[in-house]
């Protein structure tokens, strides 16, 4: 699969011209005014159970939670872009074909500006795929549907090897709703206590999720699964509650205050750049003793919870946590 850094830039449009866009933004709002409801419709499109927008408020429990339990594809892309409009109805009719096995969330780059940059959006469109909290593939530009087809059938096969459930989609021979039983059969051996977190993560309720976790742990101390799945809750319930602003602000004015360092830590692991996060606070430990390095060890441990085991990036700051300790 290329690397989010490996790009085509066909079919892309820069976003440098904001001043341009603007103005063919007032242009596109005065010509729909005065147009026929007839007329095309944006590249926005038409929400559904498996479209639908996204905006900064809305982006930890829609995008970064979400993707815990379904393969989020998020589409950047804004009213103005033409290559935008050949792309966004050809994601979309994929979404709903899908029928669940991977969900499409929409940006407007121009009403999210935050976002856009911090998927350092440079041109658009631009498709990422989110799974399990990390980007883990991406493409610039509009592609035939053939290629978003096969581009697809890859983040999902990433999605089954770090264990994000895939089989509700129903296959394109199938009829009636053989896809939603498949899924059902899918989660069928899912312990209550781990089912009810998972629809409670679905749904948006982080606090109805880490009760039912916190269940689960109690019922079975050494359920893996619970453990990562209640760090990725915490995880997200820390960071619904900053503002990314003043996060960002005290962690670069304030670079010996423990507290700013670990919730900038949680916003890059929320983000999925785990490495960056890891990093960061093993600087953290390496320049601090007793009580604060403890707090920074066990906040390091917590977030490791979040991926698999066996990620290589675990395996790396957990190599060189032991040399700082030791």
């Amino acid at each position: 699969m290329q690397s989010p850094r490996d790009f085509s830039m066909y079919g892309a449009v820069d976003l440098g011209a904001r001043q341009a866009a603007a103005q063919r933004r007032q242009q596109a709002a005065q010509a729909a005014a005065s147009s026929s409801a007839g007329g095309d419709a944006p590249a926005g499109g038409p929400a559904s159970a498996f479209v639908f927008e996204v905006t900064e408020e809305t982006f930890n429990n829609d995008v970064a939670l979400r993707s815990r339990t379904t393969p989020v594809i998020v589409d950047l892309w804004a009213e103005w872009c033409g290559p935008c409009k050949q792309l966004s109805p050809v994601l979309e009719k994929l979404a709903n074909e899908a029928g669940g096995a991977w969900v499409l969330a929409k940006i407007d780059v121009d009403a999210n500006p935050r976002l856009a940059q911090a998927f350092q959006a440079q041109s658009i469109p631009m498709v990422v795929a989110i799974v399990g909290g990390q980007m883990v593939d991406a493409f610039l530009g509009a592609m035939p549907e053939a290629q978003v087809k096969q581009w697809l059938t890859q983040v999902l096969a990433v999605a089954e090897q770090l264990g994000i459930q895939t089989a509700g989609a129903p296959r394109p021979e199938a009829e009636g709703t053989e896809g939603a039983e498949g899924e059902e059969d899918a989660w069928a051996d899912l312990p209550p206590a781990l089912g009810a977190a998972r629809d409670a993560m679905e749904s948006g309720d982080l606090d109805g999720a880490a009760r039912a976790l916190e269940k689960a742990l109690a019922d079975t101390p050494g359920d893996a699964l619970a453990k990562s799945w209640l760090a990725q809750v915490n995880l997200m319930r820390r960071v619904s509650s900053y503002d990314p602003a003043t996060v960002s602000r005290e962690a670069a004015s304030q670079p010996d205050d423990i507290d700013a360092q670990l919730r900038v830590a949680d916003f890059e692991m929320a983000s999925g750049d785990a490495e960056r996060a890891f990093d960061r606070i093993l600087a953290v430990i390496k320049r601090t003793a007793g009580a604060e390095r403890n707090t920074a060890r066990l906040h390091l441990l917590d977030l490791f919870e979040v991926l698999p085991p066996d990620d290589e990036r675990i395996k790396k700051a957990r190599t060189q946590l032991t040399v700082l300790l030791f």
